[in-house]
């Protein structure tokens, strides 16, 4: 009987130049992962632009691209373009987590996998860099683009809503989050964001429920990056005192500044990309045992109340936001109430540990590889939806 040769490690090429660096679902849900199950992996994102060093880690190997903001992306996308020119035929799939890489990868011989993180075409409502003249126009381009890349490359959903956007079904790997076993009480006094900080993301009313629970002695810590119209309003909050701001933080480090808060905060507007995506900081404070107050944009509001694990309050409305706060700080029962429901739930429906084995088996079926979890036989292949 002839000897079989011994399988070789998959290779996945990683592409960002929008993303952080150390963007939660990437680096530190996927890339893990995958490392986990033998996989080898190449991760090209905008390093240097962001100061981030890249640490040594068995299976991964890091390349440093431009990053691409605001108008600035022509360098950004030349240089990803060389990149998947020289580089993707030594891997086995290619995996984009931004839309305009898609062009890009035009004639790429290897298999594409896009990540489809949003609704991108209804998130350019939010883009001040971009004329308003020119948004209607540009998320058409962007739904044709969209289209035209279901017929070419393979698609990954973070959300069952995006499946609307297209013709044919694709794998959903949902934002879901690492859920500790025992997450501290939410006894400290303060209130958390994390995420992206801009107006449409609520960054006036956070600033405003900060000023009004200063003379409470509750805290409200902002953690995560800003675009260049918000970092004034940002600098002057941190300078008065009235919030605590330490940019964007490693996930380590910002899930430590949820862990045991009154309150953790999404204020979200009422706009087209936030109406069908489910806030990734909300399953976070749910993971973590921390009560929520976020505004009611449909998907938010039934996390909270198919969970228990917190409070809804109107959008734009800052006075109400921070009196949910206040009733949260003068109730520890409510708080641990809301905070224990709220990780039950997450334990039980949105720890990230449901959504890898989904992640791996569609980027394996991708590449044509099957790669089998530790301790675990080898599944069988099966076609992807819609590739």
């Amino acid at each position: 009987m002839p000897v079989r040769a011994p399988r070789r490690a998959p290779r996945v090429l990683v592409v960002t130049v929008v993303h952080h660096p150390d963007d939660a679902r990437i680096r530190h849900r996927q890339i893990p992962a995958l490392l986990a199950r033998g996989w080898r992996v190449t991760y090209a994102a905008p390093f240097l632009a962001h100061g981030v060093v890249s640490l040594p880690t068995p299976g991964l190997t890091a390349v440093d691209l431009p990053r691409a903001s605001g108008r600035r992306r022509s360098e950004a996308m030349r240089a990803a373009r060389r990149l998947l020119h020289d580089r993707a035929a030594d891997h086995d799939v290619v995996l984009l987590h931004d839309p305009e890489l898609l062009v890009a990868a035009r004639g790429c011989d290897t298999t594409v996998v896009w990540d489809v993180h949003e609704d991108t075409g209804a998130a350019l409502v939010t883009k001040a860099w971009l004329p308003r003249a020119l948004r209607g126009p540009t998320a058409l381009g962007v739904h044709l683009v969209e289209g035209a890349a279901e017929r070419r490359v393979h698609l990954l959903l973070a959300e069952e809503a995006y499946a609307d956007r297209f013709r044919r079904p694709h794998p959903v790997v949902p934002n879901l989050s690492p859920v500790p076993e025992h997450p501290q009480p939410p006894d400290q006094p303060r209130a958390v964001y994390v995420g992206r900080l801009t107006r449409a993301r609520g960054l006036v009313e956070l600033l405003e429920v900060a000023r009004l629970l200063r003379p409470d002695g509750i805290r409200v810590e902002l953690v995560g990056h800003t675009d260049a119209e918000s970092s004034a309003l940002l600098d002057r909050a941190v300078a008065d005192d009235t919030v605590t701001w330490p940019g964007f933080l490693p996930l380590a480090q910002a899930t430590a500044r949820i862990a045991g808060s009154f309150a953790g905060l999404s204020l979200l507007h009422d706009l087209p990309n936030y109406r069908h995506s489910r806030p990734s900081k909300v399953i976070d404070y749910l993971a973590h045992g921390v009560p929520v107050v976020t505004t009611p944009l449909p998907l938010a509001r039934d996390l909270v109340e198919r969970s228990g694990g917190g409070l809804v309050v109107p959008h734009t409305d800052a006075p109400t936001a921070a009196d949910a706060v206040r009733r949260l700080a003068a109730d520890p029962a409510l708080r641990r109430r809301l905070g224990a429901a709220g990780h039950s739930y997450a334990r039980q429906h949105l720890d990230w540990a449901r959504a890898e084995e989904a992640f791996v088996a569609a980027l394996s079926d991708a590449a044509g590889a099957v790669v089998a979890p530790a301790g675990s036989t080898a599944r069988t292949p099966h076609p992807t939806p819609g590739a």
